[in-house]
């Protein structure tokens, strides 16, 4: 994308350079100002990071070349510190914060009964091995491996990112569960990593719904004697389950418990991979026996959604897992050379920038024009590929979009149907398709 068109854009999320500059004062990456402006340093940092462009020298090329400013890479590494860490980051949390104003299509989910379907999860990051101590990772005797734990919030509804964090490996998915901001009227689906009787019980005060996967273990109590439950056994008379439990916390919270068998082709993959992953001892003969069920708990309380819905509900989890497909694959974060800790920060954090624009404005808006226009589904991953392959199209869709020109003679919708979008399938939906189904549901 032209630096021009980045910057309107940006202005679309009312982020001026005025304010870019405010912060930059604020964070200390300027005391005065000098030829290496904060608004030329952004724009340098986020198209950089897209090709792996992160040398000082490259940066400096880059202002140079769109620019026509005159940087040492000597003035870029200066610049590169804590300050600018912090200056970055503060950008990235407030176009998180910023929304361009709701057009007609965004109004197709105003009826759902969900204000927001929050999904969260974390991915692995690679990181050099010099920050092992920082980050730390997994070491043994003849190896160590260094790595960071992003963790992600997204709403399936909006389309839009809602908060990125950095931590280290050790701090696992349970560590961070009560960190999720819960409003009211959200649905939350998130794995059993995040699975805490406290958490399920926090979705209920705050009149928010959840849907887990069971956790082996998990002591269900029986809702009016509150006398433990024999899940196990249960689940061999019964197979099918779809009954109010309470949870074995201070509160007593009810859930419902629901659960319906698996072909025996998926139970034995998943005993197998029960074992192969088990470190220490082998997985206990109850626990590969629960594997002949899929098993949710969930604060749902309408009857009607019943556990298929309430399945198809809980697989559109699996849209974080295409974002983090996308990202490693398009976006280079698992590109991270040897860096300083500051730096590797600053890297994230500017392909985190990018990240929101990819997905929150142009596959969002490209999305509705592509199916209104010629009835297909865009995919993300697919448009991510082609606009770090081809940047100039983000120009042309951007006037297209933004400031409404016709542009059809140069045919960048008409390119992101015939390249970007879903192959037509006869065996399953893809995720365009099933989320406009399931949404439903709610």
């Amino acid at each position: 994308m032209i630096a021009a068109n980045f910057f309107f854009l940006l202005e679309s999320y009312d982020i001026t350079k005025e304010i870019i500059l405010d912060i930059a004062y604020k964070t200390g990456l300027i005391v005065r100002k000098r030829a290496l402006m904060p608004d030329d340093l952004l724009y340098a940092l986020t198209h950089g990071m897209i090709n792996d462009d992160f040398s000082y020298n490259d940066l400096a090329m880059k202002i140079d070349q769109d620019f026509n400013k005159s940087v040492s890479k000597q003035a870029i590494s200066k610049k590169l510190k804590e300050p600018c860490k912090l200056f970055i980051q503060e950008l990235v949390e407030l176009l998180l914060k910023r929304k361009i104003e709701k057009d007609k299509y965004t109004k197709i989910f105003e009826s759902l009964n969900y204000k927001r379907i929050i999904v969260q999860d974390s991915t692995i990051v690679k990181l050099p091995a010099s920050l092992f101590e920082i980050f730390s990772g997994v070491s043994n005797k003849k190896a160590k491996s260094t790595n960071a734990r992003i963790q992600v919030v997204y709403d399936l509804i909006a389309e839009e990112f809602i908060s990125f964090d950095i931590h280290p490996y050790s701090k696992n998915d349970t560590k961070v569960t009560s960190d999720l901001q819960i409003e009211e009227g959200d649905l939350v689906l998130r794995d059993r990593g995040y699975l805490t009787l406290n958490e399920i019980a926090r979705h209920k005060k705050n009149k928010a719904d959840c849907i887990f996967r069971h956790k082996f273990k998990t002591m269900y109590l029986d809702v009016n004697t509150l006398e433990p439950i024999d899940l196990t056994g249960m689940l061999k008379q019964n197979g099918i389950l779809d009954i109010e439990v309470r949870l074995n916390n201070e509160e007593k919270t009810k859930v419902r418990l629901m659960s319906s068998p698996v072909e025996k082709s998926v139970a034995d993959e998943r005993r197998r991979k029960a074992k192969k992953e088990s470190k220490h001892k082998n997985p206990s003969k109850e626990y590969l026996e629960q594997q002949d069920w899929t098993i949710f708990i969930s604060t749902i309380v309408n009857t009607d959604i019943d556990f298929n819905d309430i399945q198809k509900l809980y697989s559109l989890r699996w849209r974080i897992e295409i974002i983090f497909k996308g990202w490693k694959s398009n976006l280079n974060f698992s590109k991270l050379h040897n860096i300083s800790e500051v730096q590797c920060y600053v890297m994230l954090f500017a392909r985190f920038f990018m990240a929101i624009l990819f997905t929150n404005f142009f596959y969002k808006h490209c999305k509705i024009i592509v199916y209104e226009k010629y009835k297909k589904h865009l995919s993300l991953i697919k448009i991510q590929k082609y606009l770090v392959k081809y940047p100039q199209l983000m120009a042309d869709l951007f006037e297209e979009i933004i400031k409404k020109k016709n542009k059809e003679k140069k045919g960048s919708i008409l390119k992101l149907c015939k390249y970007c979008c879903y192959d037509k399938r006869t065996d399953r939906m893809n995720f365009n398709q099933s989320f406009n189904q399931v949404v439903t549901l709610s």
